[in-house]
């Protein structure tokens, strides 16, 4: 009996060791990101936070941006992830509606652009932004003696037959921001006849930027064609990745003449998630300076972080928009399907 109740005692005292070990070590709890395939962040930069909170970031990369909410929204009772990272502006309502974030008042909101926070409930917050544009092959257009394009409507003239790719707006994030850039141009009753002289001028239609940009785009890659829909930012990336650095950039983005749409990404914190407060952290440090001015470098876009100091390539190469075109997230919300299936019988089909 004496030796019964020893081997209880020595096997309980084990378990209550074991136990108080786990605890006194200080386990990094596990917070899932759910987010699309081209975020990236410094291994340093999420280090830090983990060092600093005793947590471990799983990133859960699902896709393109509007899959990955679809996803999101798909399992809304059963949610993958603590937290979201890339809703766009062109897919804010569409998530909010969802139901599926809590709103979350960051104390890091005040060095936020104001401009770019489009949820009064703070639902999703703004994280960066990209202005949505052409962007041209500058090499291409000098030994062709053609002038490169100014605006939207120089695409339809003839000289620019079969010259640009773009993505589809039914698949693809950018895809979806330049069509609005079009509509906020052209106006809904103009955005349709420019596409149907786009379509007649021969332009191609990639799945996803990474289609277009690295697979068609003639300064990027064997591909012959010298314009594509991508960002103001990306002529800064082609000179940071040159593997020898060029005395300028190969590429150059076309802001001017209400061409451009803001794209606005933004962050939340999913319903459901088991770590809210580790989650009001990790927040607080997706706006806060360290990991703000780690994403020029890692994502190519611009910080909504006022406070954030921009890669000195960045302030070289990079444009920002001073007259993006516009269209009201209630129009977006109200029109999304209807504008990408017009699109789709004029373009297409």
């Amino acid at each position: 009996m004496k030796k019964t109740f020893m081997l209880i005692w020595a096997a309980g005292m084990l378990c209550l060791w074991g136990g108080a070990s786990a605890v006194f070590a200080g386990e990094p709890v596990e917070i899932t990101v759910m987010t699309h395939d081209s975020f990236s962040a410094g291994k340093a930069t999420v280090a830090a936070f983990e060092k600093a909170n005793n947590a471990k970031i799983r990133f859960l990369k699902a896709g393109v941006a509007g899959a990955t909410l679809n996803q999101a929204i798909l399992s809304k009772n059963n949610p993958l992830a603590d937290v979201f990272f890339g809703v766009d502006n062109t897919f804010l309502s569409r998530a909010l509606r969802a139901d599926i974030f809590e709103p979350y008042n960051s104390p890091m909101l005040a060095r936020i652009d104001p401009a770019l926070r489009l949820d009064p409930e703070n639902r999703l917050l703004p994280v960066d932004f990209g202005d949505v544009c052409l962007n041209y092959d500058k090499k291409w257009f000098a030994e062709k003696g053609i002038a490169p394009p100014a605006g939207l409507a120089d695409l339809i003239r003839p000289e620019y037959r079969g010259l640009t790719v773009v993505e589809n707006p039914a698949t693809s994030s950018p895809g979806l921001a330049f069509l609005l850039a079009t509509i906020g141009h052209f106006g809904e009753d103009g955005y349709l006849g420019f596409w149907k002289k786009m379509r007649a001028n021969n332009v191609l239609v990639a799945d996803g930027w990474k289609k277009a940009y690295w697979g068609h785009f003639s300064a990027a890659s064997e591909g012959d064609r010298p314009v594509v829909v991508s960002y103001a930012s990306s002529p800064p990336a082609e000179v940071w990745y040159a593997e020898k650095k060029p005395s300028d950039a190969p590429t150059a983005a076309v802001t001017e003449n209400r061409s451009a749409f803001r794209q606005i990404e933004f962050a939340g914190i999913l319903k459901g998630t088991a770590h809210r407060k580790l989650a009001e952290k990790l927040m607080d440090f997706f706006l806060d300076t360290p990991f703000q001015e780690d994403i020029p470098l890692q994502m190519f876009v611009f910080p909504a972080n006022t406070s954030a100091r921009l890669p000195e390539v960045f302030v070289k190469y990079a444009k920002i928009a001073e007259a993006p075109a516009t269209v009201a997230p209630e129009a977006i919300d109200a029109n999304r399907e209807k504008w990408i299936e017009a699109w789709t019988e004029a373009v297409l089909r």
